[in-house]
């Protein structure tokens, strides 16, 4: 028989999985998502991704603040749910929450785990060069990202891909995935493993002050850098403009050839230098600009050879 889901979710990565579940023929009978908040030049109220597709499912939407308490957990428990499928919700859940399900809750969570378990998975891979990645399928518990793992699908990360290219991947990945999963629970033949005791690792929040480049790194820090941050919030430095010096995203790089004075541009493409090495810049996007090719933003900008990227 299908099984009866509470979603709980609220960005885009989110949203391919509720869709699955729920073409799958689960009942959805509900889903929890953070509140709606202030966006855009008006800051009108603006509904979480994974709330405005619920809601053209037809599926009953909640946004409490908290989970804690017994109201909360009252409430949670009057859904009956077979199981709570979890997909970067955004709030710690209690014990009461976790318990309350059937069979408990599933995390989808966008490492091969114990490496980089918390908030930023998918950034913090690229920033560190992983050749590989995954989407799994974990039975969770009290502790951050701990619990046994039910399911994996292990991926290569392109040598240039960015985390906006492979967080697109990793969420059709994962909805697959997760509907596998819940075949298997619903068969009653899935079986989840302890994670191993080696390899831990964290992938702390993006802090903002890490998108300034730091041009005195290794080529590949610079790369790894830039395509783990793009698009957002966007490695930055800055270039001498028109006589005024500007911030300037740089969205897309490769690595390149040539050496010299860290931030210097070595050509037309433009290769800038590095502390070792050198990157090519791809694409870059000026404040309050669109994305743009790199070498035509050169020659519009002005910028030469030997100008520098602070």
């Amino acid at each position: 028989m299908p099984l009866r889901v509470v979603f709980m979710g609220t960005p885009d990565f989110s949203v391919p999985t509720l869709r699955a579940v729920h073409a799958a023929g689960h009942e959805i009978v509900a889903a929890y998502s953070q509140p709606p908040r202030p966006a855009g030049r008006g800051l009108a109220l603006t509904l979480s991704p994974v709330q405005a597709a619920a809601e053209t499912l037809g599926i009953p939407v909640f946004h409490p603040t908290s989970l804690k308490g017994e109201e909360a957990a009252a409430a949670f428990r009057a859904h009956a749910a077979d199981v709570a499928v979890v997909v970067a919700y955004g709030l710690l859940l209690p014990e009461t929450i976790l318990d309350a399900p059937r069979y408990g809750c599933l995390n989808l969570h966008g490492s091969k785990l114990p490496r980089w378990r918390g908030a930023a998975p998918i950034q913090r891979a690229i920033m560190a060069g992983d050749a590989e990645t995954a989407v799994e399928v974990m039975r969770m518990e009290k502790g951050l990202d701990t619990g046994p793992v039910c399911l994996s699908a292990t991926t290569a990360i392109g040598p240039e891909e960015t985390t906006g290219d492979l967080h697109d991947r990793l969420a059709s990945l994962g909805a697959a995935t997760l509907v596998e999963a819940l075949g298997l629970l619903e068969a009653g033949e899935l079986g989840c493993l302890a994670q191993p005791e080696e390899g831990v690792t964290y992938a702390r929040k993006i802090d903002k002050a890490e998108a300034h480049i730091d041009w005195r790194a290794d080529a590949n820090t610079v790369h790894d850098t830039i395509r783990g941050l793009s698009p957002t919030p966007g490695a930055w430095c800055e270039a001498r403009i028109g006589g005024k010096l500007e911030r300037l995203k740089i969205l897309r790089t490769s690595l390149g050839e040539g050496a010299g004075e860290p931030g210097t541009i070595l050509d037309d493409a433009p290769t800038v230098a590095c502390g070792t090495g050198a990157v090519r810049l791809v694409q870059v996007q000026r404040a309050g600009g669109k994305p743009v090719e790199a070498a035509a933003f050169r020659r519009g900008a002005g910028l030469a050879p030997g100008d520098r990227l602070a």
